[in-house]
């Protein structure tokens, strides 16, 4: 047993010190996705950008009926479209979410919704209340996001309204709301209120802001160990640029037109430098990225090599990359032929990711499960994450004569002879959540090791 837990403590500091991002088939048949979230149970919600939410299945189906189509109400040039969704915090008991979509004029339009009182999978379309309308000029750098932040208020993103280099400085103009996070309460007011903390709320300059010098933030999200505010936030020219902050942090200055990332991009009439808040990371467009899309802060179980990194991707470079709250910055493997659109978080915190172009999301996984003294292609081990049983399927002629199971401490939990040389079901029901090792021992004694994930 002393052997046992030293290949087990081998094993588990091996997954503390690397990961490996792969990505995992888990729906195809979506139209243009540009959002992914959920609303607390088994459900994902995919928006399209032609104005279709659906409703994607834990078993990867799609629900053939929509849960809201309002197609004809979006236009869907350039960057428009149905760009966002957000879940109410209460809304088990409201049943209350909100969108943001570009009308058929351009402008944006902030609207809330009620799901259907009798049928979950369907929202009510006739209970649409408008909450906000912002002009845009032009059809691109609409940003879209919507996220309710830890305080419970919804924030939304919005970009500078496009023309290029923001020639008229929208972004530094307090007196409007493109080139900026907003922060409303949907909880009071009609038909929302000013939070009183908000950095403008009485004074000069739109009460809504929450933050200024945007250019056209595509996604954001908050990390729900910590609070922060992450915003990926598009560039102009030459810069890519990530930012974090306190969520409680507010009236920053991202920095937006004076600066495209660290560097000055027209600062004629723009506050001192020491004023901005300048990114945490910034990603040059020599290393082939064009549009940087935020994702979310890992705070899932499936995968501990993830656990508080931040992961996000650019639509011209199909690389995931991952990085620490200190900037330290590492990529995965180009997966060559998507154009990564968003990025979406289930209940649990597991991530998944969505291709614009072929319709595709996959769940993100860490593919470094474990290691095995021999030849790891002995066996087939499925599926994996799993959930009531484990399927072990032969290969090369090497059939499995014993599987057992142990946790992570090497305490042993299961030991199963097999029945059939071929395929074996091993059942693992009463498992809790969490990630286990297995060992498959062969005819001639032999030992490979594996790591199973269980949900």
């Amino acid at each position: 047993m002393k052997k046992a837990i030293l290949l087990f403590s081998l094993c588990f500091f091996s997954f503390t010190r690397s990961q490996t991002i792969g990505l995992q088939n888990f729906a195809s048949g979506f139209t243009r996705p540009l959002e992914i979230t959920n609303v607390g149970d088994d459900r994902l919600f995919v928006v399209e950008q032609s104005g279709i939410i659906k409703v994607l299945n834990a078993d990867g189906t799609i629900n053939p009926t929509p849960f809201l189509n309002i197609t004809g109400q979006v236009s869907t040039g350039n960057e428009q479209g149905l760009l966002g969704l957000a879940f109410h915090p209460n809304y088990a008991s409201n049943g209350y979410f909100y969108t943001n979509h570009t009308n058929t004029s351009g402008n944006t339009v902030i609207t809330r919704y009620s799901v259907d009182s009798t049928n979950p999978n369907m929202a009510n379309a006739s209970s649409a209340t408008l909450l906000l309308t912002i002009a845009q000029p032009y059809a691109n750098h609409n940003g879209g996001t919507l996220k309710f932040g830890p305080d419970g208020y919804l924030y939304i993103g919005m970009g500078d309204g496009g023309s290029g280099g923001d020639p008229e400085n929208r972004a530094q103009n307090i007196n409007e709301l493109l080139g900026k996070m907003l922060r409303i309460d949907v909880n009071s007011g009609s038909p929302y209120s000013i939070p009183a903390d908000n950095p403008y709320a009485g004074i000069a300059g739109a009460d809504e802001i929450w933050a200024i010098g945007l250019r056209n933030p595509w996604k954001f999200s908050f990390d729900k160990t910590t609070g922060n505010l992450w915003i990926a936030d598009v560039g102009q020219d030459n810069i890519e640029e990530i930012n974090v902050a306190p969520a409680t942090q507010a009236g920053l200055n991202y920095g937006w037109r004076c600066y495209e990332g660290d560097d000055a991009y027209n600062t004629a009439g723009c506050p001192s430098q020491t004023s901005i808040k300048f990114p945490l990371k910034t990603i040059n467009h020599s290393t082939g990225a064009c549009s940087v899309t935020g994702g979310y802060v890992y705070n899932g179980a499936a995968y501990p090599n993830f656990k508080g990194l931040y992961f996000f991707t650019d639509y011209c470079n199909p690389q995931i990359g991952m990085m620490t709250s200190s900037g330290t910055l590492t990529y995965s493997q180009a997966f060559s032929g998507n154009n990564f659109s968003t990025f979406g978080e289930d209940k649990n915190g597991e991530l998944y990711i969505a291709d614009i172009t072929n319709g595709s999301i996959f769940k993100i996984i860490d593919t470094s499960l474990g290691i095995t003294p021999f030849d790891q292609t002995q066996f087939v081990v499925y599926p994996n994450p799993a959930k009531s049983e484990i399927i072990i399927q032969k290969s090369n002629k090497n059939y499995a004569a014993e599987v057992t199971l142990f946790d992570m401490e090497g305490k042993m939990l299961l030991k199963q002879k097999t029945e059939n040389k071929d395929l074996n079901i091993v059942k693992i029901n009463n498992f809790s959540k969490g990630f286990y090792i297995v060992t498959v021992k062969n005819e001639q004694g032999h030992i490979s090791t594996y790591r199973l994930i269980v949900e």
